[in-house]
């Protein structure tokens, strides 16, 4: 048995106790039933149960763990209050990782920082290794408390059997008399088989099966924080280790790597060539687009489509290449390095170029075919592109700037934010102000958004002389049964129902 485990025994026992009770509460949760205002309540259950458990493991949190831990919240607060289901699938994978990501950083023995790879090395390391080693750890603190055992107490368990079979037969004829002498009493047992068949074996095996294995899960895992077994190798001494000051002095050959200054400033000059000829035709019709001048033959639908993904597809490769270059930077001296700086920046100004192109592509697109989740989330991709070109360009310059750190700052609030922004909110509202310029409406689609928007939609109907009634009447009978438990609560989906029903009930009539 583990150290800790031998050392400590009573709290090995205490903590998987405190498992099994947390996957007890997780199967009450979730089986059989759709998540809700019951996604944030394990959440905080199971931070407690981490955090007090493995306390003695717990490093300090600085503003980047409450960053974490504030964001963790808010994404599993999602649950109860929207109904978009992107982000309802969507957060079932990325919640779980930024989890266990946040568990790893406050409690591996590894203490990695927050702004390096090796912190996704630690975390696959607890979740697999660590934690699966210690399900034996549970067999064990099972086998030892059953062989531990006295034999006063094995005597005391004979005496409870013995006195169970003899309350057997006293227990058919009392419940006999008592039966004929009470007639409420008679009925009451009857009835008493009927409560069995509405219990459904094979759910309480599946229910049991849930508990014994989140249960062992949350054990090994807390545990594998708490008695951690060291994964890093150790190597021995390698013969740079024993060079002599003859060997140190000898000339070594130079290695060439793709981020060798030299080939990176070619790659940069050939490609800038390319991008900067680019860049100069679509100045030409690009900021003309909005006033009407565009390209010969080609409609506002067509310039929009053509070529959107593969400028994406450029831009995106444009940032890989920025990233690589900015090792060869960091190698390169004197005049070199002032070159490469100068190609990386016009390098980051195409690509904004480029990526404003696509901008404004898709935004023609929308104009003319509407606006949905797919175009929403592609616009957003792009900005999200642009600022990570903006904080390449920072780094370009300042060797100091933290580049990586900055980037998983911006990407964890950037998807937060993307889970609050209501985007439903605004696709609903760009088709209906659509709507009002041109007259054009997919109404099934405005119709089929979440339930975010239903009150809008109720309000634009009104306007329109019921123009989504009958979707609407259609979600209403879609979703005419009411919640059947509170685990499952969501504020907009309460309120969708709420509000349809309200609706109807007026007797509207168009």
């Amino acid at each position: 048995m583990d150290n800790q485990t031998v050392s400590k025994p009573g709290f090995a026992r205490v903590v998987m106790l405190a498992a099994f009770l947390l996957a007890l509460v997780h199967q009450y949760l979730f089986y059989g039933k759709m998540p809700g205002i019951s996604y944030p309540i394990f959440v905080v259950l199971f931070y407690a149960f981490m955090f007090y458990f493995g306390k003695e493991k717990l490093r300090k949190h600085n503003w980047f763990s409450y960053m974490w831990m504030g964001s963790v919240f808010l994404l599993s607060l999602t649950y109860a209050l929207f109904g978009n289901w992107f982000f309802f699938g969507l957060n079932f994978l990325v919640i779980p990782a930024v989890i266990l990501l946040h568990m790893t950083y406050m409690l591996s023995y590894r203490l990695p920082s927050w702004g390096g790879f090796g912190l996704i090395g630690a975390a696959l390391e607890h979740f697999f290794p660590q934690s699966l080693r210690h399900w034996n750890t549970a067999v064990k603190l099972l086998r030892r408390s059953q062989g531990g055992v006295s034999n006063a107490r094995k005597q005391v368990l004979i005496r409870i059997v013995i006195g169970l079979l003899i309350s057997v037969p006293l227990l058919l004829i009392v419940t006999s008399l008592l039966s004929t002498a009470d007639g409420v009493f008679n009925r009451l047992l009857s009835e008493l088989p009927g409560y069995f068949d509405n219990i459904s074996f094979g759910e309480w095996i599946s229910r049991a099966l849930w508990i014994i294995l989140l249960g062992l899960g949350m054990f090994g895992f807390v545990w594998g924080f708490i008695d951690s077994k060291s994964y890093i190798r150790t190597y021995p001494p390698s013969g740079l280790d024993t060079l002599t000051e003859q060997d140190v002095n000898e000339p070594e050959e130079e290695s060439i790597g793709v981020d060798d200054p030299i080939i990176i400033t070619t790659v940069l000059a050939v490609i800038n060539a390319v991008y900067m000829l680019f860049v100069s035709v679509q100045f030409s019709y690009l900021f003309g687009a909005w006033e009407g001048i565009l390209p010969d033959g080609k409609t506002y639908a067509d310039y929009a489509r053509s070529g959107f993904f593969e400028l994406i597809l450029v831009t995106a490769i444009n940032f890989a290449i920025l990233l690589l270059s900015l090792l060869a930077v960091r190698k390169a001296g004197g005049g070199l390095k002032r070159v490469i700086q100068i190609l990386l920046y016009i390098l980051v100004l195409c690509s904004m170029v480029m990526l404003y192109s696509a901008y404004a592509r898709l935004t023609l697109y929308e104009e003319a075919y509407g606006y949905t989740y797919i175009r929403f989330l592609v616009h957003a991709f792009m900005i999200f592109l642009g600022l990570l070109l903006v904080l390449a360009a920072v780094r370009i310059s300042r060797a100091e700037f933290p580049l990586l750190k900055c980037y998983i700052v911006l990407g964890l609030l950037s998807y937060v934010l993307m889970n609050y922004i209501g985007m439903d909110h605004i696709i609903a509202r760009q088709n209906i102000q659509r709507y009002a310029a041109s007259g054009t409406l997919d109404a099934n689609y405005l119709a089929g958004l979440s339930a975010d928007v239903v009150p809008e939609l109720i309000e634009f109907s009104k306007q329109e002389k019921g123009i989504l009634d009958e979707a609407l009447r259609s979600r209403l009978s879609d979703r005419s049964e009411p919640l059947k438990s509170w685990p499952s609560f969501n504020l907009a989906k309460f309120q969708e129902r709420r509000e349809l029903e309200q609706y109807f009930e007026k007797g509207v009539a168009h």
